[in-house]
């Protein structure tokens, strides 16, 4: 058990029956006496990653679920199923595009850095690098003089994505976004 008052993003816990992993904690904390502090919890169901919002005052418990954390890297997709491979014992596991949901377009063939997460022996879902690096195959042509603006242009990556990069990047550069948010974070470093 964990009390709501210590959750953090990343958390795998017991909603109604189904797990589901927290990614965002806001605090609010009333003013009037006596009030409890309440903790406002965005989770994504474990499969599928269809969000469910949770509001828990800080002294609430919540169970914990204890899942297996294994290194993977992502092999291949075929059709709707996505492969991936144990990096500790090379076993292979399948996992439906639709069982994770968002995070299947930020897969890359040969992509290392990934976590899955196991119970009882079953991939349930991933856990993504906070970043990944992708290349830019279409955009606007660079403007000259362009780096001291502040003014971004819309850009598809690899994956098909379209991000927002600053006006001097071009098609060809690699570019690092963050997996969270979907946003630009800077130039790959090569």
């Amino acid at each position: 058990m964990i009390k709501a008052c210590n959750l953090q993003k990343g958390h795998i816990v017991d909603i109604g029956g189904q797990p589901c992993r927290v990614l965002h904690i806001d605090v609010q904390t009333p003013s009037a006496r006596g009030a409890n502090t309440l903790y406002k919890v965005s989770l994504a169901q474990i499969p599928g990653g269809q969000k469910v919002n949770q509001t828990f005052k800080g002294n609430d418990s919540l169970e914990e679920m204890e899942m297996d954390r294994r290194p993977v890297s992502f092999l291949y997709r075929d059709r709707e199923t996505l492969t991936f491979m144990d990096g500790e014992n090379y076993e292979q596991y399948t996992l439906s595009e639709e069982s994770l949901g968002d995070l299947s377009q930020w897969l890359v063939e040969g992509m290392e850095g990934i976590g899955a997460l196991l119970l009882d022996g079953n991939v349930l879902t991933i856990e993504l690098p906070a970043a990944v690096d992708l290349e830019i195959v279409e955009t606007a042509p660079a403007i000259k003089g362009a780096t001291a603006t502040n003014r971004n242009k819309p850009a598809t990556l690899s994956n098909g994505i379209t991000v927002m990069v600053p006006e001097y990047l071009d098609t060809g550069t690699v570019i690092r976004v963050n997996t969270d948010t979907g946003r630009y974070m800077s130039r790959a470093k090569s």
